[in-house]
């Protein structure tokens, strides 16, 4: 276990704009996740917060199980605001993602609503649920090796005229995943602590813009496998850092191998409070306890805030753990839940 304190992370421009890397970046706001908010309303699951029964006393647990969303994650947030504010011109002109799966479903539903064709870039080690899923939404699939999505994704671009929709490195895309953080900020204005799976970023990053807008007193806290901790370092040291393909692919949270982007890196410094990492087998001990517990199937990557709330380095407090998602291959499930 690895936590990243956030007395560390060198905070940006306390205001609506960041500085990254390369210069100024704009931050998104809680007014942008607030009409995020109202334009995909008729598109998505306002998830409960269930009570997590069997809990610490002292550390109250609720369960944010974006595993009902109709895509099985939280990613079709994001995907409906990003399409929905593009101009109807663009639109029709057909949409392009890449994603290990959960983006690709959610591009690929949205697109359908929206009566537009989408190409969908995915790596060859994608869970085969995952593909089948996104074709199922009537997308083009297009497989690619390990490391070259982006690659393949630019590429498609370039031949079909299509716009593209990137899994987190857009303020739209961030804004969307945000809505999440408005609705526990309504449900549970007294939350004290908030535990978010940590991947490209735009997760966290919206369900921390909107926390500390609404909830200044809580804490936010990323989580991300020991396995893929990128941005654990990153923040360690205060700028990106860059783990190769094949180290990040060694964690069983499949949709937790990417890395922040500027633009995402820039609010992480700003909203979170620190990133906690956490094991293979406390990731697997998760997937468990979700399933016999709370009887939610969650997938790996959606298991990981279950992982750090049990490792007890988070403080007393009424707490919100993300359960990102639960698109799990039923072998996995089955070899997780029989150990």
């Amino acid at each position: 276990m690895q936590l990243f304190a956030g007395a560390h992370i060198r905070r940006v421009v306390a205001s609506q704009f960041g500085f990254g890397e390369t210069g100024p970046v704009q931050l998104v706001t809680i007014d942008d996740i607030r009409a995020a908010a109202e334009l995909i309303r008729p598109y998505v699951v306002r998830t409960p917060l269930v009570p997590a029964g069997w809990a610490d006393d002292e550390r109250p647990l609720w369960i944010k199980p974006e595993s009902l969303q109709r895509v099985g994650a939280f990613k079709v947030r994001g995907a409906f605001n990003a399409i929905a504010n593009l101009d109807e011109s663009v639109r029709t002109r057909g949409v392009i993602a890449y994603s290990s799966g959960n983006h690709a479903q959610a591009v690929a539903y949205a697109a359908a609503i929206y009566g537009v064709p989408a190409s969908i870039v995915m790596p060859e080690e994608t869970p085969t649920i995952k593909v089948a899923a996104t074709r199922g939404y009537g997308a083009d699939v297009v497989l690619c090796g390990a490391g070259e999505r982006e690659k393949v994704a630019a590429q498609l671009v370039e031949q079909t005229g299509g716009i593209l929709v990137p899994p987190f490195d857009h303020r739209d895309i961030i804004a969307g995943q945000g809505t999440i953080g408005l609705e526990i900020a309504e449900d549970l204005p007294a939350v004290d602590t908030v535990l978010v799976p940590v991947s490209g970023g735009g997760l966290a990053s919206g369900i921390g813009t909107a926390i500390k807008a609404l909830c200044p007193g809580a804490r936010v806290f990323g989580v991300e496998p020991e396995l893929a901790a990128d941005t654990a370092e990153g923040l360690r040291l205060g700028h990106r850092v860059d783990w190769t393909i094949e180290d990040r692919n060694r964690t069983i949270a499949d949709g937790l191998r990417s890395q922040p982007s500027e633009l995402t890196f820039a609010h992480l410094q700003q909203v979170l409070d620190g990133v906690i990492t956490v094991s293979e087998s406390e990731i697997r001990a998760a997937v468990r306890e979700l399933a016999y517990r709370a009887h939610l199937v969650a997938e790996p990557s959606g298991a990981v805030a279950l992982a750090a709330y049990r490792q007890g380095a988070t403080p007393p407090g009424r707490t919100v753990m993300i359960m990102s998602g639960g698109n799990i291959e039923p072998p996995m499930l089955q070899e997780i839940l029989a150990r």
